[in-house]
């Protein structure tokens, strides 16, 4: 398999998204493709911790220096690797989001962890709190873990169960925080776009970031978050433009939402990437991309296990793609016509 990180496998074309953009009117900048750090907490599958490092060092190799963490993630190690790699770095050289939601406390003697979903993580328990006393708690041992003063973004976490606790508390406490200083930009982060929706209409959010709903092969966000993120003047970012993995490799068994692709969803991500392949792009390029046609968007931030991955992943999102194969799959119905696309021709985003 040629390398797509070198060579002529590697064209850059005239609209791959460039320069960083503002998230909302925070002043908080972003460079269009970011790294998310779940891998980094061992997420399904142990990482060596000079493999964490390298993927690190190849993220700030690359310009994707936007890091986006979690508490949830390896129950705090994703934080105390991405700390290892910031020390001794220039502070205003990268963007990091972290979240709160999440209170992380040592595990009880004798009780074992939960992982979900993470393996080889500390001994700590996570513990739900949208407490004003607890986010704050939750921030500052993010800090601790990080090793910097402040973070730029904050997310709440996969609030979906926990709505009446965000109005009454959670997000009062984010607001507070960002009318201190103490933080730049704060807003939701979960894969439900239309609690999402709900959200950025009653509040006063920076940023959103929406996993999994806004892809080539789901449309959700489209018809009930971006409009009114659109509207709000609020910014999103994307993850899971991969759903799980279905656009990375739609192999028979391939995962969409972290469970095996349904035989349809999984036959028509074969018929997206042999489209593709008609126009010599990588459906993994395609997919990077496609996100951008809204101009609510403003960065995707994707997870890697190797520094391999980091390179290959700021390749495809470099690489250039002809508008007709935008146009090819909508004239095939496979995606809808009415969709925003992102193309090269006049309207385009800079």
């Amino acid at each position: 398999m040629p390398d797509p990180t070198t060579g002529p496998e590697a064209p850059h074309g005239p609209y791959p998204p460039r320069g960083p953009r503002e998230l909302g009117r925070s002043g908080v900048t972003v460079p269009p493709l970011g790294l998310g750090c779940a891998p980094l907490g061992n997420l399904y599958r142990a990482l060596p911790e000079e493999r964490a490092q390298d993927v690190l060092n190849a993220a700030f190799a690359t310009g994707a220096d936007y890091f986006d963490t979690a508490p949830h993630y390896g129950v705090g190690l994703s934080e105390e690797r991405l700390g290892r790699a910031l020390r001794g770095r220039e502070r205003s050289s990268y963007t990091v989001s972290t979240k709160v939601g999440r209170r992380l406390r040592p595990l009880a003697p004798g009780k074992e962890a939960d992982g979900e979903g993470f393996v080889g993580t500390p001994a700590r328990a996570r513990v739900r709190d949208f407490s004003r006393d607890g986010i704050r708690a939750t921030l500052e041992a993010s800090l601790e873990r990080l090793g910097v003063d402040s973070v730029d973004i904050v997310y709440l976490h996969d609030v979906e169960h926990h709505l009446r606790e965000v109005h009454e508390t959670g997000f009062p406490a984010l607001a507070e925080l960002r009318a201190e200083k103490a933080v730049r930009a704060i807003g939701f982060g979960m894969n439900h776009s239309d609690l999402l929706a709900g959200l950025v209409a009653d509040l006063d959010v920076d940023v959103v970031l929406c996993a999994g709903r806004w892809t080539l092969l789901e449309r959700t966000a489209h018809d009930d978050l971006l409009p009114v993120c659109a509207r709000r003047g609020t910014s999103v970012v994307v993850g899971g433009v991969y759903n799980s993995g279905l656009l990375a490799d739609p192999s028979p068994g391939a995962p969409y939402d972290y469970a095996p692709a349904p035989p349809a969803l999984l036959a028509r991500a074969r018929q997206l990437a042999a489209v593709c392949a008609e126009f010599d792009v990588p459906l993994k390029a395609a997919a990077l991309r496609f996100p951008f046609g809204h101009p609510a968007v403003a960065a995707a931030v994707v997870g890697a296990a190797t520094p391999r991955e980091v390179r290959e992943n700021a390749a495809l999102f470099a690489r250039d793609i002809p508008d007709e194969l935008w146009s090819a799959l909508v004239a095939r119905g496979l995606l809808d016509p009415d969709l925003p696309l992102p193309t090269s021709g006049p309207g385009a985003r800079p």
